[in-house]
């Protein structure tokens, strides 16, 4: 067997676990941060931190033992994405974040949700992941996203390469002013971080007394150090060094770790490609592994249950998410784990801003949902959006037109 379907098969296997631990545990982003923001319960928003930070703690041992040089996340020629990348794009961060957080809200789930639902049988989530990859076709494979947004964007990005910075890792940031050894400081920011996200996970009885969430956030942290091992190990720098030697270099080769927007958007340039085998990616079979997962676990539990749209509006909201996590998920080269828990991992600044800028878009949805809901007629988007802001601290309350609920 090829080093190439090694590696893929590997993708496969870790997400086809990850994906009935998720379903069993009910593990969901846009499900936590609607818990937090509608019941102030924060247990799945703390297992999700916690799953970012248990992939930290991965990263920092691959490095410590001498396994894998995350300093290839840097360059968009070793890594998909390059979450290190010298280059601080702050504006495709937080309009992305922002876009898939609202493309999450409306679509029931993000990414790595709506595969889940796939292998519970709803079928919605074909819809929606059909309307995400068409979307993310387009930003990756077409000239849409630079037309559309780069092209203005990128003069504002910030090359923090020309201020001797070697990478957006934070630890790297912070040595460039404090002029300490990043490899000392990497370690330090790592674990320090980490054990901060720990912390404060295990200290609500929501998260340390349910072990669905603690258990959740540990397998999907573990998935995703996982796939790092795989990809920046032994076995994926033999996979990098094949395919150098290719004539036709297969798609998407590189240091990767978990993330489920790209892998839409792959399997329609697939089809387009002819279902060509080199257009086979490390993302597209963890896509699967988690829908097989989902599936093995949702059959042999008696709870896979077909399900359809409840009319023509829940139609239309659900492709409009899609179409908005497609885009968003790439402009912000990551969705809730690709950037919160693979990106995190890294320490890279933009995964943190992109993260904040997915839960701002969710929650702002929530409560302008709400208050259209309650108020009907009586709020407009612009009351029910200055409402939502406020109920979020983020507007002073004189602001407020609407009686909050």
């Amino acid at each position: 067997m090829s080093i190439s379907m090694q590696i893929l098969l590997s993708a496969f296997a870790i997400t086809c676990v990850m994906g009935a631990v998720a379903v069993k545990t009910n593990f969901c982003t846009m499900g936590a941060v609607s818990d937090a923001v509608n019941m102030g319960d924060t247990g799945r928003l703390r297992a999700w931190l916690f799953a970012a930070a248990v992939a930290m703690l991965g990263v920092m041992a691959l490095q410590l033992f001498g396994i894998s040089d995350f300093a290839v996340t840097a360059s968009g020629d070793s890594a998909v994405p390059p979450y290190r990348t010298p280059m601080l794009a702050w504006p495709r961060y937080l309009v992305g974040g922002l876009l898939f957080g609202i493309g999450m809200t409306l679509g029931s789930g993000c990414g790595n949700k709506n595969l889940l639902r796939v292998g519970g049988g709803n079928l919605k989530s074909i819809f929606t992941i059909a309307a995400m990859g068409f979307a993310a076709y387009l930003m990756i494979f077409t000239n849409f996203g630079y037309n559309v947004f780069l092209q203005w964007m990128t003069p504002m990005f910030i090359d923090l390469g020309s201020m001797g910075i070697n990478d957006q890792s934070i630890p790297a940031i912070l040595s460039g002013g404090l002029g300490i050894a990043v490899a000392n400081l990497e370690y330090m920011v790592a674990a320090g971080l980490a054990g901060a996200l720990i912390i404060w996970a295990f200290w609500s009885a929501d998260f340390r007394g349910s072990f669905d969430n603690i258990l959740g956030g540990l397998v999907v942290g573990l998935a995703v150090v996982a796939a790092w091992y795989v990809t920046t190990g032994p076995m994926g720098q033999a996979w990098i060094e094949e395919v150098e030697f290719m004539d036709e270099r297969p798609l998407a080769v590189g240091a990767q770790a978990l993330t489920f927007v790209q892998p839409s958007g792959q399997l329609y340039n697939w089809g387009l490609s002819g279902f060509s085998p080199l257009m086979l990616t490390f993302a597209m079979f963890a896509a699967m592994g988690a829908i097989i997962g989902a599936l093995l676990y949702s059959a042999g539990t008696r709870k896979f249950k077909i399900e359809w749209f409840n009319d023509s509006r829940d139609f239309i909201n659900h492709i409009i998410g899609g179409l908005l996590m497609g885009i968003g998920g790439v402009l912000g080269m990551g969705c809730t784990i690709g950037q919160g828990v693979s990106g995190a991992s890294t320490l890279a600044l933009g995964s943190f801003m992109t993260m904040l800028a997915i839960m701002l878009g969710s929650a702002l949805t929530m409560k302008v949902q709400l208050y259209k809901m309650v108020y009907e007629e009586d709020a407009s988007f612009g009351k029910a959006l200055i409402a939502g802001l406020v109920d979020l601290r983020l507007l002073p309350n004189r602001l407020r037109t609407l009686d909050p609920v």
